[in-house]
């Protein structure tokens, strides 16, 4: 799977710990956030800069981890076909694949550790949409994933 990850400033350490695992990993991983503290990108630059990548295909998910998660989540939703959810969780990011079909997990290095980031890493990446559900569950996902195509065809063009 080839995946972006990127940071600002105050998910850096969390992000270096996510790619440290990822390198061991069979994922291609490019970095497009902060690489280092001299030079360090805003949270919008990135979530930006990440969604746009997504948008065009250049990468099947992506992982941004900034203070919180929520500004690179609320950013990264701005763009047509990007499903970003902030989790902190393991169940949060199992669910948000399977249930969801989020393509990009957002995280806070003030609330994750590294740890627990890897952890949270594991599950979005090895949970696919609908995968353990239920059928008629699976059915309705399957449903409402096609309204949500719709009202994104409607604010943003088909």
């Amino acid at each position: 799977m080839k995946l972006a990850i990127g940071s600002d400033k105050s998910g850096f350490a969390v992000k270096e710990a996510v790619k440290t695992y990822l390198a061991g990993t069979e994922h291609e991983i490019d970095d497009l956030g902060t690489v280092d503290l001299s030079d360090v990108h805003p949270y919008y630059q990135v979530a930006a800069d990440v969604a746009t990548k997504l948008q065009d295909g250049s990468y099947d998910r992506a992982i941004l981890i900034c203070g919180t998660g929520a500004g690179m989540s609320v950013v990264a939703n701005k763009f047509k076909g990007v499903y970003a959810v902030a989790c902190e969780s393991l169940y949060a990011a199992k669910m948000s694949r399977a249930i969801n079909n989020a393509n990009v997990l957002c995280m806070g290095g003030w609330i994750v550790g590294p740890e627990m980031a890897v952890e949270l890493v594991k599950a979005f990446l090895s949970t696919e949409w609908c995968q353990d559900l239920e059928p008629w569950r699976a059915e309705n996902m399957h449903k409402f994933a096609a309204k949500v195509s719709a009202i994104e065809d409607e604010i943003y063009g088909a």
